[in-house]
This record gives C-alpha cells, structure tokens and sequence, in this order.
C-alpha cells in the first residue's frame, strides 16, 4: 500500500466578514446527509476497505491506541452522534439497547469487514428520519402559533440526553418547526422590504441582476423544502453509510484521521494539485430557484468554452456517464451534481441544460469529454501596497498563499507540475527586481498542505538550519532541514500575516520564522493542527488519511493544540470554536529537545516598541474599529442556549442587532467618504449586489474588502517599523 506523507489541514470556511444574524434552524436532522428509505448493504470492496482501515488505525495511529472494546464503545457514541448530533432523533432506551448490543464490539468488528452494527443502526436512523419528515409535513398543514411568550426551543443539545419518550421527541420537533416558520416569516418580511428598496433606489443593485426568492408562504417553503427532503432519502447510497461509519472510527483518534468515499477522494485530490478532471464549469445554486443549479462562469478552454454549446446562466437539469441513463438532478444539491460531472479525462458525460427562461420543451443535450482543468488563479498571488511616512513613499510586497499545494502524481511520475515552493520563489525574485521595502507573507486561511514544500519555502528566507522536527508514535524523532546548501532568495525585512484559519505547513513556516528571528509574526493565534498524516490511496475503496506524526518547532514545542502565536496582535475576527483547542479528541500539546540551530535576528527586543506602535494605529483605524464592533456584536449572541417561540420576541432581538451592525457600517462609510446606509434593507440590497458581482471575478482578479486589506495595509506598517528601528541600530 502506498503512503504519502502529507501536512494536510481542514480548511476552515470563514464565509466571509458579513456575520448571518438570522436564527439558526433548530436541529441538526433539518439538513441531513443523502439518505435513503430501500435496504442498503455493504459492497465486498466497502468491506475490504473497512477492514484495510481499522486494521492501520489499530497497528497505526500515533496514539498506539488499540482498537479493542474500550474503544469500541466510544466509537459507537462517537457514530450516534455524527447520526444525530443534538440528540433529537433516537430514543434514550434506543441508545441504551444499541450500546448494550455493540458496544464492545462495534469497532472490533470493523477489522473483518464486519459492518452488520453500523448498517443495521443506519436503517433505523433512515426509518426515523423519515418518520420526522412525514411529521413536518403533516405539521405544516396545521395552523401554527408563532406567539407563545413563554415557550423555548433548546438549541444547544449536543450534550442533552436523549428523550425518554416518543411524545417528548414529537415535542421538541413541534417547537423546531414553529422556530422555524418564524426565521422564514421574518426572513420574508425583510426579503420583501429589500425588494422595495431596490425599487425605490435601483443605485443600490450597482448593475447587478438580484432576483428575488420564490414567492411562497413560510409553510409552503418548508413543505417544498422537507419534500425535497424526502426525495433525497430515495438517493441515499452505501458510501453514505460507509462515510459515517468509518469517519465515526477514525474520529475517535483524533479530528484529522478521515476517510473519503471516491467522490470526496477526487475532490481533495484536485485541491492538492489545483486542478480537476471534468468539463471546466463553476456551478451555484440558481438564486432564482433552489431546485435548480446554474453554471456561473465557464472555464476558457475547457470542455465546455471549447463546445460552444454550454453557456453562463444555463440550469443543469440532467446528468448522464457515458451513454448511461440520463439522471434527473432538480433539486440535487450543488456538491452532488459536481460529484457527478467530474470524472477521469477521456470519459465522456452528457449534460441535459435548460437555458435562462427556457421552457422544459426547449432543453438541449451537450456531449462533453472531460479534460484536465488546471485552475492557473488558485495559486500563490502577489502584489505590492504603498504607505507614506513622513511624505516619503514605501512599497512593500505581499505574497498571498491560499495552500501549500504540490501535484504530487505529475511529480512521481516525472510530469511538468506546479508547486508553491516554485510559485512562491518566482513571486521573491520578481518582488526583490522591484526593490520593495518589504515582504508580507500572507498565509491567512491557508490550511497547509506538503511538507516538503513548506521545507524549500523557509529555506527560501532562512541560511540554513533545521525547519522543524517530527516525532513519531514510538518516540523517534526526526529533523527537516533547509534543504537548498545555504542558498537564500530573500534577505530583507519579513513579516507573515496569519490567523485562526492559518493551519499545519502554514504554522511550521510561520513558527520557523519566529524561531530564527527572521521577521515578525502578526495576526492572530494559528489553528494548532500540528499533526501529519499519510495518505492511504490504495484502499479497496476510497482513500484516508492517517495521523502518525507530530509537528515540533525547532525550539521543542508542539505546533499541536497551541498554535502559534503572533509577535504582534491583531483584531480576531474568529469565534475560537473553529480551531484545534475546541476539536473532539485533539491531540495534546507537548514538547521536545530542542534542535541545535543558529538565530539570525533578534526581533523579541523590538517587540514591546513595535506593539506599542501598532496599538496606537490601530485604535483609530476605522476598519479596526468596524472589525472590533461586529466581533461584540456577535459574542452577545454566541451563548444563547435556547430560542423564544414568539414572533414578535424574536423580531426586536434580531432588530436590535441588525441597528448596532447597521450603525457600525455606517460610522465607517462616514469616516471614509461614503454615503450611509438609510436603513438596513439597502444594506443588504448593496452587500447582495456586492458578493454578486465579485463572485462573477476570478480569485486573482477580486479586489481586498476594505476591512481585509486593513491587515496588510496594517502589517506593512509594523514592518516599516521594524526596518527602522533596526537602521538604527
């Protein structure tokens, strides 16, 4: 079996600084993953790979946990709750009866391919599913009281046990519902005064075409939406099941130990290696309506630009392989369809697309070939941003890293690949022609990626010397050192920009320029994902990853659970639920001998002055200032545990935030030369219009938001302070 060692991450989805202030719907079971109601069984190959699995996890795993009884009673708890998350499906005595007859040996079995437990529970959790759902919808034909005072809905269950009875389970899905009948009634109101507003002033569209929602009541929403629902229960697959059981497994270990059903597989594959095998669309969910998806932009000279048949705006409404049967997609989730679009270059798919306000009668079927897609704009970008200081002009570069990608197949088999080492030196050299002041390595949101690329990358900025140290499951410790002889491509002023969403290489890189002194980090404290897995692509069915080592600074301490915190804080605009430190069964921080290496700066001694410095810019940066305001405004919302089952409640709670966000926007477009905001409906209408029109631009080609580049405008300027401070040496 081949093993790949990889430093790899999950990425962290931000969705961007706009914080959602609508409630939350009530219970995990309203968004499930693709089900189904028919008998569902195990392939051999699933068995194979389920054997393959718990065998390396047992024999394999950094912890040398054995996967004997023990821990085959938490796998199960861990499974029940990947099925039912807020414990508002099972039945407590269900619970007990599954743990009495598995417990011991639901993840002993998992090593002959036994998977009669985890099936057997997934049937029942489809039949009750299915049971919610036929209870919603027969709900939603009732009048329903969204006026009840003194009624609460429990959003926080994820440690609640279990109901004792069907009717207090029928309970809480009665008070789900009205929870969420009332979201969709407000929802509506204020999709209905964005309408108007965009009537009365169509300024605020700024060109964008921003349609409107279906025009539906709050309970026929639900009903299409559960129906739907129900439809998606027909369509569940083995690889369903396989994925919850096996990533039920290997969750027990630790948050990065996964397992990847085929479609996923290809999906992490392609991010590795910045491309993708398939038709070269990008697809979104048709704004217009949910049961459709629309093809957004069209990749030039992929399958589809290169037909001439697919356009922007068409509704894929049909998917066939090959000369298969052709597969009707309304109302498949946009992540489905892809999985059924992409595919290996040279097979061919079908496409059935419906045309912007087409008829059904005018479809049209486009036979494509699928081709290798290469996504030339999803890899390292850079720039150059100009301060004033004292009526002089400095340029510093910055150099954004989404990944630490490297195509790891082309380079094995000795194919042209693409690296961010080779990216990222390219982008030095071309900044150090341009004389700037300054580099700015932006590694925010990068969730890692090649260890090996992350070893040339510092070595890129540092003489030479050890860039981290490994520790295996047995103790053995190994060393990574600059491995380019002493060669450097950049000598002058450093900084790294990084931030919650900063994880593995990006936190070995940021930890090794801290260690040697080579520049300051800024930002705020990194994930703390300081493991590395193998990469298991030879299972009989899918692929996995496996944590077997530790990441250690080349001072001794663990990347793991800590993370790495910067010389310099900045606004944290994360809720810290995201990173490591709240992670089931993270792994601890620990440390090491330290590894014999030579600093070459001294940048702790100019730390407090420069701190100092930055607090003073940053208290009357408006952005700053924004940043900090709507991180509050969020907080006061975060530890609410429970929910008020009346409308007009609800409605003065949402409306108290929505004035403080309102106020907080306007205040900043009036210190930076805007026009405010007359209500909150024409902010909204201009945020809409906003994320539409750059979601149409490539990622290299988005302008900053202004409350994003405030962080680099703001690292720039610590590392002009640094330059001078250390010119006066």
């Amino acid at each position: 079996m081949k093993l790949q060692t990889i430093a790899c991450a999950v990425a962290i989805a931000t969705g961007g600084l706009f914080f959602n202030y609508a409630m939350n719907e009530a219970i995990a079971a309203t968004q499930p993953a693709t089900v189904s109601s028919s008998v569902i069984k195990p392939t051999q190959e699933q068995a194979l790979a389920a054997r393959q699995l718990a065998v390396l996890v047992d024999r394999g795993h950094y912890l040398n946990l054995r996967l004997d009884a023990a821990t085959s009673a938490r796998i199960l708890d861990m499974y029940l709750d990947s099925l039912d998350p807020d414990h508002s499906l099972f039945l407590a005595s269900e619970v007990e009866s599954y743990k009495k007859k598995y417990a011991n040996n639901f993840g002993t079995a998992l090593k002959t391919g036994d998977l009669t437990a985890p099936y057997s529970i997934h049937a029942q959790y489809r039949t009750r599913l299915n049971e919610f759902y036929s209870f919603m919808l027969a709900e939603l034909k009732k009048p329903q009281n969204l006026k009840q005072p003194n009624a609460y809905l429990d959003i926080d269950r994820e440690k609640a046990a279990y109901f004792g009875t069907r009717a207090e389970l029928e309970n809480h899905w009665k008070k789900a519902l009205v929870s969420q009948l009332i979201n969709l009634t407000i929802t509506k109101e204020e999709e209905d005064a964005k309408q108007k507003a965009l009537k009365a002033d169509p300024s605020l569209a700024n060109g964008q075409e921003l349609s409107s929602s279906e025009d539906l009541t709050p309970a026929q929403t639900l009903t299409k939406r559960y129906t739907r629902k129900v439809e998606r229960l027909k369509r569940m697959k083995s690889d369903d099941v396989l994925d919850k059981t096996l990533n039920a497994m290997t969750a027990t270990y630790d948050p990065h130990s996964n397992y990847f059903p085929p479609v996923d597989a290809m999906e992490m594959n392609r991010q590795m290696r910045l491309e993708v095998e398939g038709i070269g669309v990008a697809i979104r969910p048709d704004r217009k309506s949910e049961d459709y998806t629309r093809i957004e932009s069209i990749t030039e000279g992929g399958p589809a630009g290169k037909s001439g048949q697919v356009k922007t705006g068409d509704r894929i409404i049909g998917v066939a392989q090959d000369g298969g049967k052709m597969v009707d997609v309304i109302g498949w989730p946009s992540s489905e369809i892809v999985g059924l679009i992409r595919g290996k270059r040279g097979t061919k798919v079908s496409v059935k697309l419906l045309g912007a306000g087409a008829s059904m009668s005018q479809a049209r079927v486009v036979n494509l070939t699928r081709d290798v897609i290469k996504e030339e704009d999803a890899g390292v970008r850079s720039r150059t941003v100009e301060i004033t200081r004292d009526g002089k002009k400095y340029h510093m570069g910055v150099i954004e890293i989404p990944s630490f990608y490297l195509n790891f197949e082309a380079r094995r088999m000795g194919k042209e690949y693409r690296s961010v080492a080779q990216d990222t030196l390219n982008a030095l050299n071309e900044l150090s022609a341009q004389k700037v002041d300054g580099v700015i390595v932006d590694l925010r949101n990068n969730p890692g990626g090649s260890l090996d690329e992350v070893a040339k990358m510092i070595g890129q900025v540092v003489k030479e010397g050890p860039v981290v140290q490994i520790r295996d499951g047995n103790g053995q410790v190994n060393t990574f050192y600059d491995p380019d002889n002493g060669e450097i491509a950049y000598v002058g002023p450093l900084a790294v920009l990084i931030n919650l969403g900063s994880a593995s290489a990006s936190e070995i890189y940021s930890a090794a320029i801290q260690d040697y002194g080579r520049g300051i980090v800024i930002g705020s404290t990194t994930t703390g994902k300081g493991t590395a897995q193998i990469q298991l692509d030879s299972l009989a069915y899918g692929q996995a990853t496996l944590t077997q080592r530790k990441f250690y600074r080349i001072t001794g301490g663990s990347t793991q659970n800590k993370g790495v915190v910067p010389d310099i804080k900045l606004v944290d605009i994360y809720d810290e639920e995201f990173g490591e430190r709240k992670a089931k069964n993270a792994l601890k921080w620990d440390t090491i001998p330290t590894a014999p290496f030579k600093r070459e700066g001294n940048v702790s001694s100019y730390i407090p002055q420069l701190a100092e410095l930055s607090k003073e810019r940053v208290k009357n940066d408006i952005q700053f200032e924004y940043l900090t305001t709507r991180m509050d405004i969020a907080k006061s919302t975060k530890d609410q545990k429970k929910l008020v089952l009346d409308i007009d409640q609800r409605k003065a709670e949402l409306i108290a935030l929505e004035n403080k966000t309102l106020a907080a926007e306007n205040k900043r477009r009036a210190e930076t030369g805007q026009k405010p905001y007359s209500n909150w409906e024409s902010y909204q209408a201009s945020i809409e219009a906003l994320a539409e029109a750059r979601s149409k631009l490539k990622a290299n080609k988005r302008p900053p938001l202004p409350e994003e580049e405030t962080y680099v405008n703001e690292a720039a300027n610590i590392l002009l302070d640094y330059a001078k401070l250390q010119s006066k040496k």
